[in-house]
C-alpha cells in the first residue's frame, strides 16, 4: 500500500492514506449520507461496518480506497475501480468520491479527486471516467474543475425509489492527450 500524503497548503488540509478495516464503519456513514440525499448513488442503505469491511476485502489490488482525515476523524473517502473486466478496457478506471455532510465545501472533495488522479498511472490506468447522476451538481462541478469533460448522458441509466434516473458520464485522460 501507498503512504498516506497531506495535500495542500492549508494548515487543515486533510492527510489522505489507504483504507483500512477500521475505516469500515465511518466509510459506511459518509456513504449512507449519500445514499439518504438521493442524489449520489443508486444503491441504498444501511452500509454497516461489517458490510464494509466485506467490501474492502473483496477489492483487487487496482481498486483501493483511500480515507481523508482532519483532526483524527475520517471526513472523506475515494476510491478506483476497474471500468470492465474486458482486457482492451484495462487501463480505465471508475472513481468515486464521498463527502461527508460536516465536510463539504472545504476543498476535501477537490483533495480527494486530485489523490485519485495522481494516483492512478502507478495503478496502471490511463483514463478516469465518472458516472455522475445528473441532479448532482455539485458531483459534476468537482469534475469539471479537476480537467475532466462532460461526454454524455446515459437516459434512464438506473431506477431509484421507483424513478428512472438519467447518469452524466465524465473522462479525463491522464497522459494529457485524448488516448491516441
Amino acid at each position: 500500500m501507498r503512504a498516506g500524503t497531506t495535500l495542500g497548503a492549508m494548515t487543515d488540509a486533510p492527510t489522505i492514506r489507504p483504507a483500512g478495516d477500521a475505516d469500515a464503519g465511518r466509510i459506511g456513514e459518509i456513504y449512507d449520507e449519500g445514499v439518504a440525499e438521493g442524489n449520489a448513488t443508486f444503491a441504498t442503505g444501511p452500509h454497516t461496518a461489517d458490510e464494509r469491511r466485506a467490501w474492502l476485502a473483496a477489492r483487487g489490488e487496482r481498486a483501493p480506497v483511500f480515507c481523508a482525515e482532519r483532526g483524527g476523524e475520517v471526513v472523506a473517502w475515494s476510491a478506483l475501480a476497474p471500468f470492465s473486466h474486458r482486457p482492451w478496457f484495462d487501463g480505465v478506471a471508475e472513481y468515486t468520491v464521498y463527502v461527508a455532510q460536516s465536510a463539504r465545501g472545504t476543498g476535501v472533495g477537490r483533495a480527494m479527486l486530485r489523490h485519485l488522479i495522481d494516483q492512478a498511472p502507478g495503478f496502471g490506468y490511463w483514463k478516469l471516467v465518472g458516472v455522475i447522476m445528473a441532479e448532482n451538481a455539485s458531483g459534476l462541478a468537482l469534475a469539471e474543475r479537476n480537467g475532466f469533460r462532460m461526454v454524455g448522458t446515459y437516459r434512464g441509466h438506473g431506477r431509484l425509489d421507483g424513478a428512472w434516473r438519467d447518469v452524466s458520464m465524465v473522462e479525463l485522460h491522464l497522459a494529457g492527450g485524448d488516448g491516441r
